[in-house]
């Protein structure tokens, strides 16, 4: 699920840079998703050390 929405955003954000849409919306989006995937990171690997 989390790499879907992370690939999706990822789509978008090119898109946006490529034709300039909705250019800030779309960098803050990536941003939320980029904290999401690096505190599951580290909520995966500190729960995989116990």
């Amino acid at each position: 699920m989390l790499w879907t929405i992370i690939s999706i955003l990822l789509g978008l954000w090119v898109l946006g840079l490529i034709f300039d849409i909705a250019g800030g919306i779309i960098h803050v989006l990536l941003i939320i998703a980029a904290i999401i995937f690096v505190v599951n990171l580290i909520r995966g690997r500190s729960s995989g050390a116990r």
